[in-house]
């Protein structure tokens, strides 16, 4: 998710629903199962929980966010998308949801979706690390780069958008100055392996990375200020283009992660939309079950049922106790 570049600013569309009432009939239901791992879980947890809770007919479609969002615009189908990042369709769905094709249900990442620089915790702790300008006084604390008297600092995949953007911070902040080389992760997997290798070695890593994600439900890593606000401006006209001729540091925005449905399931859906408005968890809850799904090589399905059963903390919440009793029943 690491390379969806800009934030945006969406009117939440609050929509009364009917209370909960045994009579009422959930219908059936088209769930967009995307093609990434926290997707795929939270199109999981939706079908489980309002099948078994709710009485409803769930079929999961494959999903991707372009094809999908394109789909539900102009087919009114599936019907619903339960993690959108907008970001990468704000001026398209911004007009669907304008017009009333869509409509924007809830936030299901409470604290959105997370870009920055990171260090492992215990290297940040152990050297009193907080910012960007703390870690780049110590270069040797971070060995990886083709240059043994270099720090390494990990760039962002090849081909990505913040490949860019990456690229603008490091050279905005001065790091090349102060000893560092950028270091082209190549690929996720690449970039994954470079942290999982410091770890293992008790290195020192500095570097991109976002959130939710597997990694860091893995691994305890901090997330450094830059001591620079987000400055829109300056991101749209010089930090997203490869070719920025004054880069500066500026802080990345939340990227806002939406539940989206058509207008034709908002209308239709009477208590499952109660459903889909109220459930909502943060990354930290997101970061643990992707990495429980890496450490036990697990399917979406198999992960969803974890979350249910280890997690009623979390969901029971999102739900009357009349349907969390029916969910738990049936786990």
């Amino acid at each position: 998710m690491g390379r969806f570049l800009a934030s945006t600013s969406l009117a939440f569309f609050t929509l009364a629903a009917p209370a909960l009432a045994e009579e009422e009939e959930c219908g059936s239901i088209t769930v967009a199962e995307m093609n990434w791992a926290s997707a795929g879980l939270a199109a999981w947890v939706d079908k489980i929980i309002l099948e078994e809770g709710y009485g409803c007919d769930v079929a999961l479609v494959v999903g991707d966010t372009m094809p999908t969002f394109a789909s539900m615009n102009e087919k009114a189908e599936p019907d619903m998308a339960p993690e959108l990042w907008v970001n990468a369709v704000k001026e398209p769905l911004d007009q669907a949801v304008a017009e009333g094709r869509i409509v924007i249900a809830s936030k299901i990442l409470s604290d959105g979706g997370v870009e920055g620089i990171w260090v492992p915790t215990w290297l940040a702790e152990e050297h009193d690390i907080r910012t960007l300008k703390d870690a780049l006084e110590h270069p040797e604390l971070f060995p990886g780069a083709e240059d043994d008297s270099k720090g390494a600092w990990f760039g962002c995949p090849s081909g990505w958008a913040c490949q860019a953007i990456n690229r603008n911070q490091f050279l905005g902040s001065g790091a090349k100055e102060k000893g560092f080389e950028l270091v082209d992760s190549g690929s996720a997997a690449a970039l994954d392996g470079s942290i999982a290798r410091a770890f293992n070695r008790k290195e020192g890593w500095l570097g991109y990375y976002w959130a939710p994600t597997a990694i860091l439900g893995q691994y305890d890593m901090t997330r450094l200020d830059l001591e620079a606000g987000f400055d829109r401006e300056r991101w749209d006209e010089c930090m997203v283009k490869p070719d920025c001729a004054d880069p500066q540091v500026t802080e990345w925005p939340v990227s806002d992660v939406y539940t989206a449905v058509t207008k034709e399931f908002a209308d239709k859906a009477g208590v499952a939309m109660d459903y889909v408005e109220t459930r909502a968890w943060s990354n930290e809850t997101v970061n643990a079950m992707l990495a429980w799904m890496a450490e036990n090589q697990a399917s979406n399905e198999d992960a969803a049922y974890e979350f249910l059963e280890t997690r009623e903390d979390v969901w029971t919440e999102w739900v009357p106790a009349e349907v969390a009793e029916k969910v738990k029943a049936a786990l």
